[in-house]
């Protein structure tokens, strides 16, 4: 059964979805792609405040293409999450609790989603056209010098995913 799931809710109630659940999520995620995570660890491992609010926000490994003419983005397609693997424990130990991208991760992921009581989500690669219509409203809020992975906030409604990993640390990816 699909579900249509906000931001808020979950960041209240990562329990309410679990492994193989296909969701709708809507509300307000932030990309992060390789490039920004590190940027984003420098910053935290200094003790400085990183560009958007860490605690409770919701990261999608992505880095959109430039938007066409009267269009809000580009394609905006997952990217592979295992790259990002290294700096994943950090940003859920500071407070980020949804993941968004493609594949599968680590064991040490897996079990760090589980002791932050967080989740991860797979969206289906090669249709970034179509999810980029998910998109109501994206601005560019950090590290602009990056390009396609600068850090942009984005507005999403009824966004496709899968549940790859539940808050319980139950992947898809290991059945």
């Amino acid at each position: 059964m699909d579900k249509k799931v906000t931001v808020e809710s979950l960041i209240l109630d990562t329990n309410q979805v679990k492994t193989g659940d296909k969701i709708y999520l809507s509300g307000t995620i932030y990309t992060a792609r390789d490039a920004a995570h590190k940027r984003i660890i420098d910053i935290l491992n200094r003790g400085e405040k990183p560009p958007f609010e860490i605690k409770n926000s919701a990261l999608y490994y992505c880095g959109p293409s430039p938007a066409k003419p009267n269009e809000i983005i580009g394609a905006c397609g997952p990217t592979t999450s295992s790259r990002m693997d290294l700096f994943t424990p950090k940003m859920l130990s500071c407070g980020v609790k949804i993941l968004i991208g493609k594949g599968a991760r680590s064991d040490e992921v897996n079990k760090a989603i589980a002791f932050y009581n967080a989740v991860y989500f797979t969206a289906v690669g090669g249709v970034a056209a179509l999810l980029s219509k998910t998109v109501r409203q994206a601005r560019l809020i950090a590290f602009e010098d990056l390009g396609p992975e600068a850090v942009y906030e984005l507005v999403v409604e009824n966004m496709p995913l899968i549940t790859a990993v539940d808050s319980g640390g139950a992947s898809i990816f290991n059945f």
